[in-house]
């Protein structure tokens, strides 16, 4: 099947890929649009993964206020140059990840972020509740593990999963974002702000 200049266009204008992936992808696609966009994606995760090194040293602080105004967030979102830092995807992210953190309240950016006294009170917690439930004592430190691992997926930004679409996480709109701007984007830190909270 012949590849048209305007099947290449239209599978750039959808995906933001470069012209010559774009044409790449649908040739090894053999025409099919939806393969070509799987191919795209999944290569601009390798090569996001690849950048995830490089320094940041751009970017923009996105901002976010409730309608009530009663909560409010700030999130410092970087890249490697300030042109990227002014297109409309990266715009779009950290408008994005300030309206997810107002609506999830995570606790931090990653586990790094996470102070070591809480990892350890929910890894007791979950030893104490394996324990009361009767679970042998082999494998107690397995389910407060997975605990952990839950509690962490739920309260760090990167792990939760988007509220507007749930079957991507922060990190994977973070990734995307890499794969299509082509250089390495990161998240650095955020403050959310709520009327009468500390």
């Amino acid at each position: 099947m012949a590849i048209t200049a305007k099947d290449v266009a239209d599978l750039r204008a959808r995906t933001g890929a470069g012209m010559m992936d774009c044409k790449k992808a649908l040739e090894q696609a053999g025409g099919d649009v939806d393969k070509a966009i799987e191919l795209l994606r999944k290569s601009g995760a390798a090569k996001a993964e690849k950048r995830a090194g490089r320094e940041t040293k751009e970017g923009l602080i996105g901002h976010y206020v409730h309608h009530n105004g009663k909560v409010a967030v700030l999130v410092e979102v970087t890249c490697e140059t300030d042109f990227v830092a002014r297109t409309d995807d990266f715009k779009g992210l950290a408008k994005t990840l300030a309206e997810h953190i107002a609506a999830a309240s995570p606790l931090a950016v990653d586990e790094s972020g996470i102070a070591p006294d809480v990892l350890e009170r929910e890894r007791r917690i979950a030893e104490e509740q394996a324990k009361e439930s009767g679970k042998p004592e082999n494998i107690v430190a397995k389910i407060a593990e997975g605990k952990v691992q839950a509690f962490l997926k739920e309260v760090t930004l990167l792990n939760q999963p988007w509220v507007r679409e749930p079957s991507k996480t922060i990190g994977d709109l973070v990734k995307e974002t890499s794969a299509k701007t082509g250089e390495a984007v990161s998240v650095r830190r955020f403050c959310r702000f709520q009327l009468g909270g500390e």
